[in-house]
């Protein structure tokens, strides 16, 4: 005996197409975009994304400091360096730093000689050597991209897609820093 196809073809969507949709959407409503508003149910603090931008903030800052600090002590790394720490005074501001946060910064770009160096450790504990130098900022932007990557599961939408492309960036910078610079054969 044959097999014969049903009588009535199903109308509407089949069942793998309905569960997929539905998966797919309840991804989708927790990557929407919505208030980033997190905050205590009393409504006394900051939210969880307020203090997640200015714990970020905070962090590139320490991260343009620990820069400045390399460029005071290995000048001759300037030209490396450079895009590198405009980079993370950028990533100060999106997350909503102060311009403060961003000393040796200059109009034309260049790092400026740090009016004020703050007497932290930063520039006591940066290596002798040019090699060294390098590895310890190249850890420190590891480091600083992988809690980020931690942190942005409990973070809301924009705030969440901001600490990741920062992360992301964090990664690309300690991967530079490692890299060994290709000398010009022309």
């Amino acid at each position: 005996m044959p097999f014969s196809p049903p009588p009535r073809i199903p109308s509407g969507p089949r069942r793998r197409s309905l569960l997929a949709s539905v998966a797919g959407a309840a991804l989708l409503v927790g990557c929407s975009e919505g208030p980033d508003d997190t905050a205590d149910p009393g409504g006394a603090g900051p939210s969880a994304a307020e203090r997640a931008r200015a714990r970020a903030a905070r962090d590139s800052g320490a991260l343009v400091e620990r820069y400045d600090a390399v460029l005071a002590a290995h000048p001759a790394l300037a030209e490396r360096l450079r895009p590198l720490r405009e980079e993370v005074a950028r990533h100060v501001k999106a997350f909503g730093g102060g311009s403060g946060a961003t000393p040796g910064a200059s109009p034309s770009g260049s790092p400026s000689p740090v009016s004020s160096p703050s007497p932290s450790a930063t520039e006591a504990t940066v290596p002798s050597s040019e090699k060294d130098a390098l590895a310890e900022l190249a850890a420190a932007e590891r480091e600083l991209a992988d809690r980020r990557a931690e942190a942005l599961l409990e973070l809301p939408g924009e705030t969440a897609r901001l600490l990741a492309s920062v992360a992301a960036a964090g990664a690309a910078h300690a991967y530079l820093l490692t890299a060994t610079p290709k000398e010009d054969a022309g």
